[in-house]
């Protein structure tokens, strides 16, 4: 009980809690849609999805300045790599933020003549950038820890010629998909952090991927997918050792 009253006092767990509740009713009236006597269900299901979105906002509001924040910290990153696509991400999240106060702001109607498509286009190619970074920043790392690995553990023998230890990436490239492939699942089981923030990323590119036209889907997708990245998002901040630490 601690953990819980600890955990829905942070803004963020807050945020994920309605984030995860949102994404369910997508999911739910996208499944019960087309369900024979569920039409008043379905109806309830998405104005609840519409106060989950509205409340969400305002816990962003102020995330603006958070963002840039970590963009700053981002920037003094000793590594190449993880420096140019956090800082990057973080000021894409700035912007994202930004375009979403702006929304906001006419949603409310405190400011007349704003036009919301244009807004909401600029807020979802943010975000879709900061997402695109982060799993950039992803993927670099678990090479990094798939070469780590590599070069600690010995490969089973028949996986390489004489039983001997891999040196690098590019040897189980060339050496074969099984090896790669096992490798890849010890990297991840040794790094769940990693796996998560993979996961998650992965997840929120379903959004703004078929809201640019890039790759279709339906919200029945784009929930599953949200719901997978809030419950991520959810365990990261009930347990920060699960959090993936640039």
């Amino acid at each position: 009980m601690e953990a819980f009253v600890h955990f829905t006092n942070q803004t963020q767990g807050r945020e994920r809690l309605l984030r995860a509740t949102q994404h369910s009713c997508m999911l739910l009236s996208y499944l019960l849609e087309h369900k024979m006597g569920r039409e008043e269900l379905v109806v309830k299901l998405k104005r609840l999805e519409s106060s989950m979105s509205s409340g969400r906002t305002l816990f962003r509001l102020g995330n603006m300045v958070h963002a840039f924040v970590a963009a700053r910290q981002a920037a003094r990153l000793s590594d190449l790599v993880p420096r140019f696509c956090l800082t990057l991400s973080n000021l894409n999240r700035t912007l994202y933020f930004l375009c979403d106060t702006v929304l906001w702001v006419k949603r409310v109607g405190l400011v007349s003549g704003i036009d919301r498509k244009k807004w909401r286009h600029r807020a979802t190619k943010c975000y879709y950038y900061s997402v695109v970074m982060n799993l950039v920043e992803d993927l670099y790392e678990l090479s990094c820890r798939m070469e780590q690995t590599a070069r600690a553990e010995k490969t089973p023998e028949g996986l390489s010629p004489g039983g001997q230890r891999v040196q690098n990436l590019a040897s189980l490239l060339t050496g074969g998909l099984q090896p790669f492939l096992l490798l890849l699942c010890l990297t991840l089981r040794k790094h769940p952090p990693l796996l998560l923030d993979t996961v998650k990323n992965l997840c929120d590119l379903s959004s703004p991927l078929d809201r640019l036209g890039i790759y279709k889907t339906n919200p029945g997708v784009i929930g599953l997918c949200g719901l997978v990245s809030s419950l991520v998002g959810i365990l990261t901040v009930a347990s920060p050792p699960l959090r993936l630490k640039q």
